[in-house]
């Protein structure tokens, strides 16, 4: 992955851009990072969909069982 790199020298007035290849250390960490992003959102939806098995159940709504237990 190309990883581009803006510095503004505040002194001169310059602006410079770089373009260069990720290192192996940044294409690590960056993969970690998505990983970690997409195990959070598998939890998300793993713990929104056991609510709503709980909810259907119950027969109620998301409204209401925000009601009943006082949510905002």
């Amino acid at each position: 992955m190309k990883i581009i790199e803006k510095e503004f020298n505040v002194i001169t007035g310059k602006e410079t851009i770089t373009e260069r290849d990720e290192t192996p250390a940044e294409t690590q960490a960056r993969l970690q990072h998505e990983a970690e992003i997409a195990q959070r959102q598998a939890d998300a939806q793993a713990k929104a969909t056991a609510r709503q098995a709980i909810l259907d159940r119950l027969g109620l709504t998301a409204e209401e069982a925000q009601l009943l237990l006082g949510g905002n």
